[in-house]
């Protein structure tokens, strides 16, 4: 059986990222960054002050105290936005709103409610340090300095940041369209009727929610019955729609019909493996050809969670591969498990859990019961506990590291 970083790798190996593409700022959000955003001016592009106050000479309050204070005479006022028209002398103050730039001539800013005003006088009554309450020019950024790196995913924050950097277009990596296909004679659409022996398609959803979450932009292809003309004629509409990846679900398990492998292998380059976890043990990859080109597919099994499972280890990567993103592990934190699994094979196991903190620590807990087919077992978790294949058993205070589902890319 392959190792689970073995097979990512394998998955991962042939894939580059995406074209870029321009889009309004706005657009951006939640996109991944094509190329580097580096700073062309300071930011802030002046010294200015943090706070509303007066600008002064630190020196001109050197010794000053209560018993002896310093008078300044106040010869102006400077708001945020304007440019200061005078310079502050020995013995004078400059009256200043948050944000305004420091005028020449002053080096540090006093706060109102630490002076009094004796009409156009201000009087302080200790000594203020050189650079109090002053943001030096380029404090936040300096030019030429790469603000935001490429591979990284735009974030409010991020999206801030370029609008301060003057960015009203942004270039990010296109999205990846993935083709999405349900495999079985058992499964009916959504609003199709339940007939003896079926089920309804929940794999061509969860999937394309799971495409949508992580970036991509799902194109579904159906449901093909176990006949080889039908599953070959889907997957090969999916690439004359342009698609970029192919998640199909079902059909790759040992036990299955062999018609979904025929096709796969017929129409590219496809390995059929076993991975050592649970669930998903079962996955297909390889490269399906038609019109010119090469699509790369990750065949999953037709269990619910299974297929959700193996998305989120397998897909959710190469979607991110596909985005140029830069950092390819999901986000993880470490919890106290609170079950007890008793025995366990030799697989590393990916249990649904759901978080919670009692006294300070997170908690696992299990949402029920663990079978591949139980799709509410997910729809209850906050993360998937990762249990080593080398445990046997899994007891109560056990520190688990768990996988968190809430995030996107």
């Amino acid at each position: 059986m392959l190792e689970v970083e073995e097979a990512r790798t394998r998955i991962l190996a042939g894939l580059e990222p995406l074209p870029a593409e321009t889009v309004p700022l706005l657009d951006a959000l939640g996109r991944v960054m094509a190329k580097d955003a580096a700073a062309d001016y300071d930011i802030p592009p002046h010294a200015n002050t943090a706070m509303d106050g007066y600008a002064i000479r630190a020196a001109d309050t050197a010794g000053a105290s209560r018993a002896a204070p310093v008078r300044l005479r106040v010869i102006g006022e400077l708001a945020a936005g304007y440019a200061p028209d005078r310079e502050v002398t020995p013995g004078t103050a400059v009256r200043i709103m948050t944000g305004g730039p420091i005028p020449p001539g002053a080096d540090a800013v006093v706060r109102f409610e630490l002076v009094e005003l004796e009409g156009d006088h201000v009087v302080i009554t200790a000594p203020v340090p050189v650079g109090k309450e002053v943001r030096d020019a380029g404090e936040d950024v300096r030019a030429g300095e790469t603000v935001i790196p490429k591979g990284t995913v735009l974030r409010a924050q991020e999206i801030g940041m370029l609008a301060a950097l003057g960015r009203p277009q942004v270039s990010v990596t296109r999205r990846p369209r993935v083709g999405i296909l349900s495999t079985g004679d058992e499964l009916v659409g959504i609003d199709g009727p339940l007939g003896p022996g079926k089920i309804r398609d929940a794999n061509s959803y969860s999937n394309a929610g799971q495409v949508r979450k992580y970036g991509g932009i799902p194109v579904p292809l159906g449901i093909a019955r176990d006949r080889e003309e039908e599953i070959a004629e889907r997957l090969r509409a999916g690439i004359s729609q342009g698609v970029d990846l192919i998640i199909v679900s079902g059909g790759v398990s040992v036990g299955d019909f062999d018609v979904v492998k025929r096709v796969l292998a017929a129409e590219g380059r496809i390995e059929f493996w076993r991975v050592r976890m649970k669930p998903g043990k079962p996955l297909a990859f390889g490269y399906l050809k038609s019109e010119g080109r090469e699509v790369p597919m990750i065949g999953t099994p037709g269990n619910p969670v299974s297929t959700m499972v193996s998305f989120e280890m397998f897909a959710r990567p190469a979607l991110g591969k596909l985005l140029g993103v830069r950092d390819l592990d999901p986000l993880m934190v470490t919890a106290t498990f609170a079950n007890t699994i008793p025995g366990k094979d030799d697989r590393r196991h990916y249990l649904r859990v759901r978080l919670e903190e009692r006294d300070g620590e997170l908690i696992a807990r299990l949402t029920g019961d663990q079978g591949s087919g139980i799709l509410r077992s997910m729809v209850e978790a906050d993360g998937l506990a990762v249990i080593p294949a080398d445990w046997d058993r899994v007891d109560p205070g056990a520190r688990v590291s768990v996988i968190l589902l809430g995030r996107g890319l």
